[in-house]
């Protein structure tokens, strides 16, 4: 029997799953971190508690499945995407913590430059994406423009920009390797999406030295430095897979065929579909990204929506509002009324992301009245995903052509089912859950797996995968329009609330 370690480096916790050859989990083990938000908008993550939780749900994993460090064959990683870390190349040590994805703060740098001097459309063609502070250029451009100790670093020679991946891989092999692979690169507004490589008129426009960047890799098919024996696995071992956590859940998934698709339910909601080997540009709101890139062969594009607020909408009711003590507790509840109660919560916490891309919108509470109850409110909260994910699959069939017949679904909120079934019903199309649903993870497994010979090739990997659980459709056309005639009334308002502040 052999194993792989897989390290899924998310927005609220670290974990790390330990898979065999036959694709089973043997042992996982997992710890959250802190939600930094040090003024509206902001969001942050401390570089040394997820590099020590890092540590030690590496040594937990093993513990509970009796292994040594030397007695995986491989490890794999993947990680929330666009958070970027400002570390020194010498000692590791961050000079500012973590900013995450869904912050906020560089969005004065693409309204002031980027929209005024370059046209969205050169953006797109170089890069697939758009005009947005979610992606890591503006955020290394406000780490440049606000921390002394950031341009001084870039200067001396010192600084990495770096996502999680290339921080975790340094961490892991001692500093020996300075990488990221190509799905993360293609998050940075910097990379050349064609060629794969950074580019020197993006490099110019942020003013970011290319010194300053890790090496674009491919996401398997490569062993990037071997893990450092007086690290957690007091071993060596080949780290030979990457990929972003939602092109990872799409390898995991089993999405190799152009078409095939799936959506992820975790802190956020991201929905991506293999379009092949030819970069596929949208005209709905979506963006394009590298899906994935074994080595020796052509990348893979995707079509992606990105939803910012999803599973933390559920954790904001719990800690902040107080309403519930758990994701179970509000699913019973949701559960024990039949419909919303004409309640409608968009969560634009983070502005609204794919396919509306309005960073100044701000998070509404809809059509309530004095009949609405705390159940009521609970099944809002769910039903908001689910409207989320309806605005992206309705986008990506406008964009591909292709009517998309029924979807793949992972991360921990496929577990709640009154938002599974809902999100069938408003789709209009069968939700189906894998047997295995930490596909993020698998997907990382999947990658190193594959450099090491573990599995023979993708073919391989697709009989792997097995259906558990299908929810189908039962609500009718009329219902649907009508409860999606409202959420779009609800999103409107979200942007009222823009215009009157301005005023």
């Amino acid at each position: 029997m052999k194993y792989i370690g897989a390290l899924d480096q998310g927005t609220t916790s670290t974990r790390f799953i330990i898979f065999d050859d036959k694709n089973n989990i043997v042992s996982s083990s997992q710890l959250e971190h802190r939600q930094i938000f040090p003024k509206p908008g902001w969001v942050e993550h401390n570089t040394e508690e997820i590099w020590s939780n890092t540590k030690k749900v590496i040594e937990g994993a093993l513990e509970k499945a009796g292994l040594r460090g030397d007695e995986l064959s491989a490890v794999g990683i993947t990680n929330q995407r666009e958070t970027i870390i400002a570390f020194n190349r010498k000692t590791g040590r961050a000079y500012h913590n973590a900013i995450v994805w869904q912050d906020l703060r560089g969005a004065d740098f693409i309204d002031n430059v980027l929209s005024k001097n370059v046209e969205e459309s050169w953006i797109r063609e170089k890069t697939g994406l758009l005009y947005s502070p979610y992606f890591s250029g503006s955020k290394i451009r406000w780490l440049l423009d606000n921390v002394p100790q950031v341009s001084d670093g870039v200067a001396k020679g010192d600084l990495v920009f770096g996502t999680i991946d290339t921080y975790m891989v340094y961490k892991l092999t001692g500093g020996k390797a300075i990488v990221t692979d190509v799905t993360n690169a293609s998050r940075y507004m910097l990379m050349n999406i064609k060629t794969q490589k950074w580019d020197p008129e993006l490099l110019e426009i942020f003013g970011v030295k290319e010194e300053s960047l890790p090496e674009i890799v491919s996401s398997s098919g490569v062993i990037y430095g071997y893990t450092d024996p007086d690290g957690p696995f007091k071993a060596s071992i080949p780290v030979c897979g990457i990929l972003g956590d939602q092109q990872a859940a799409l390898f995991g998934q089993a999405c190799f065929d152009k078409g095939s698709s799936k959506c992820t339910y975790g802190t956020g909601c991201f929905m991506l579909a293999n379009v092949g080997e030819d970069v596929c540009y949208s005209k709905h709101g979506l963006i394009t990204t590298v899906g994935y890139r074994i080595e020796g062969e052509k990348p893979v594009f995707a079509l992606e929506g990105s939803v910012a607020v999803a599973g933390s909408l559920v954790q904001w009711v719990r800690d902040n509002l107080k309403m519930v003590s758990s994701a179970k507790e509000l699913d019973e509840l949701a559960m024990s009324v039949q419909d919303c109660g004409g309640v409608y919560i968009v969560p634009a916490f983070a502005g609204l992301f794919a396919p509306y891309w309005r960073s100044d919108a701000r998070g509404v509470i809809a059509g309530l009245t004095g009949y609405a109850s705390r159940e009521h409110i609970c099944r809002a909260v769910l039903e908001a995903t689910a409207f989320q994910a309806y605005d992206i699959a309705s986008a990506m069939e406008a964009d591909s052509g292709v009517d998309i017949a029924s979807l793949k679904v992972d991360g921990g909120m496929t577990n709640s089912w009154p938002l599974m079934a809902f999100q069938s019903d408003i789709l209009s199309k069968p939700v189906i859950r894998p047997v295995i649903v930490e596909t993020t993870a698998l997907g990382a497994a999947y990658a190193a797996g594959l450099t090491v010979g573990i599995w023979k090739d993708t073919d391989e990997l697709r009989t792997y995968w097995k259906e558990q659980t299908r929810w189908t459709p039962t609500m009718d056309d009329k219902e649907r329009q009508k409860k999606v005639g409202f959420w779009k009334k609800a999103v409107s308002r979200t942007l009222d609330w823009v215009a009157a502040e301005g005023e």
